[in-house]
């Protein structure tokens, strides 16, 4: 029954240790996959255990996640997605994500020429 092996497989969230390097090296070679989780969470006023409840996962590994401490399975990324209505990029970067701020009315050097 490798269909029964596959769904079960599927249907379960897997979380990894994260190799932290001092240069900051990317996801792809075992750094840092950066996220918004934290920000996310708290704009909704939802606590780690809320947001644990929606995607099916023991509060802790909401901690885990938002401190960078583990990466995503491919699923438990997914439903982060539908639970926060947002693409999984908008969540996740291999890249230091900028400030939701910067990201919707610039940088603080555009701000101050701009005569406003």
């Amino acid at each position: 029954m490798v269909f029964a092996s596959l769904t079960f497989c599927c249907t379960t969230t897997t979380i990894r240790p994260v190799t932290r390097t001092n240069g900051g090296g990317s996801a792809a070679d075992g750094g840092t996959l950066h996220n918004r989780i934290a920000v996310l969470r708290a704009e909704r006023g939802l606590t780690r255990q809320q947001l644990a409840d929606a995607v099916n996962v023991n509060y802790q590994t909401i901690g885990y996640l938002e401190r960078g401490d583990y990466n995503p399975s491919l699923e438990l990324a997914f439903r982060l997605s539908e639970v926060f209505g947002l693409p999984i990029e908008a969540i996740f970067s291999r890249r230091p994500l900028r400030p939701m701020s910067e990201a919707l009315y610039g940088s603080p050097q555009t701000r101050e020429g701009d005569g406003s």
